[in-house]
């Protein structure tokens, strides 16, 4: 690829310079807008894993508790976690462990809210992955194959490139 190609290449792509090297997106002149994500994750255990975190009875603790408390914790870091993420603001952060017990395991989904000039997907994306890999931590005395599946966005609004639902 000719210097030239490469630079029409590269102008198209917000995270490379005009050398190709990763930098961190120039946002100071967007403008402020609301934007929420929301992402979600499954962690999958056996049946009296799932029946030991239920009944409070994980040798660490309170497990689901502990896991809603790091999600909330992670969003709050992500810019400190991703390379060329900005930090921002957050005004609201929600992380949910709903027991399922047809997984058997739980569903953790996380919504977080702020204004400014880039989006918070990242941090909801950070939320349930920091959160499903805390589960895991807590419930590893129970049960070393516990996975986690199923990391991903369900939604964001507001910014440049529109709302995204998982439906689209």
């Amino acid at each position: 690829m000719t210097q030239e190609n490469f630079e029409v290449f590269s102008n198209n792509l917000s995270h490379l310079d005009n050398q190709g090297q990763a930098q961190m997106v120039d946002v100071s002149g967007k403008a402020s807008t609301v934007r929420q994500a929301v992402a979600a994750a499954r962690v999958r255990m056996l049946p009296e894993t799932f029946a030991a975190i239920q009944a409070g009875n994980a040798p660490k603790g309170d497990v689901l508790g502990t896991t809603r408390l790091a999600g909330i914790m992670a969003a709050k870091h992500t810019a400190s976690l991703i390379p060329l993420c900005h930090p921002l603001p957050l005004q609201k952060i929600e992380v949910q462990v709903t027991p399922e017990p047809e997984l058997p395991g739980y569903q953790i989904q996380a919504t977080v809210k702020t204004k400014a000039e880039t989006g918070v997907e990242m941090e909801a994306l950070t939320a349930v992955s920091v959160a499903a890999l805390t589960l895991y931590d807590m419930a590893k005395a129970l049960e070393k194959s516990i996975q986690i599946e199923s990391i991903r966005l369900i939604s964001k609004t507001g910014g440049k490139s529109g709302d995204y639902s998982q439906s689209d």
